[in-house]
């Protein structure tokens, strides 16, 4: 707001540096926004067909997490 209200010069390159960010910002919120919803039509399209893909994929991070979870379980005895 300060940046605005001087006059002076470097208080115009803060303000204008200020705005530009500030587009940059929206720019980058809106493309995200259009990445996600084309993700997500993409995996409404194509679920179906990948559903045996991502059932073998989640059954192997569930067999990592369980081998780590055994290696690294609390140890009685010996």
């Amino acid at each position: 707001m300060l940046s605005s209200v001087l006059n002076s010069d470097k208080a115009i390159r803060v303000n204008i540096a200020i705005m530009r960010a500030f587009v940059a910002v929206r720019q980058f919120a809106l493309t995200n926004k259009e990445l996600a919803e084309k993700i997500a039509r993409l995996e409404k399209k194509y679920n179906r067909q990948f559903k045996d893909v991502y059932e073998a994929l989640n059954l192997l991070l569930d067999e990592k997490q369980n081998e780590k979870d055994w290696k690294e379980r609390k140890r009685i005895g010996f």
